[in-house]
């Protein structure tokens, strides 16, 4: 069988152009390795200043922060419990189950205050 389009002429090289085809390869390597470390391996993020509106005094005790925790919960399962009252048959369900896991939290709260500060 004949081919109808002869071969591409095989082109001379050069020490000139092998230098220049080893560094176009150098610089797509520099390149990959860039691109895969910007993606795969992000610098990490700088910790952000916490803002001053909301802001736990760092003085504060360990016991005080979790009664408020603990008043906070109790809060947010009455608010639940109340909420899920006015609700029909589905949302009803959901609003008990986001109770339950307020009520959830709270007994694990109290359970570390118990340790903090036993009460005999």
């Amino acid at each position: 069988m004949t081919k109808p389009v002869p071969d591409p002429p095989l082109e001379p090289t050069t020490p000139l152009t092998e230098a220049l085809h080893a560094e176009d390869l150098a610089k797509n390597r520099e390149a990959i390795k860039r691109a895969l470390d910007f993606y795969l391996s992000p610098e990490a993020s700088k910790p952000r200043p916490p803002s001053s509106m909301f802001l736990v005094h760092p003085g504060i005790d360990t016991e005080s922060l979790l009664a408020h925790a603990c008043e906070s919960l109790a809060s947010a399962s009455t608010m639940a419990s109340d909420f899920a009252d006015q609700l029909s048959r589905p949302q009803r369900n959901t609003a008990l189950a986001i109770q339950q896991i307020i009520m959830l939290a709270e007994l694990a709260v109290n359970r570390a205050l118990d340790r903090v500060d036993p009460q005999a």
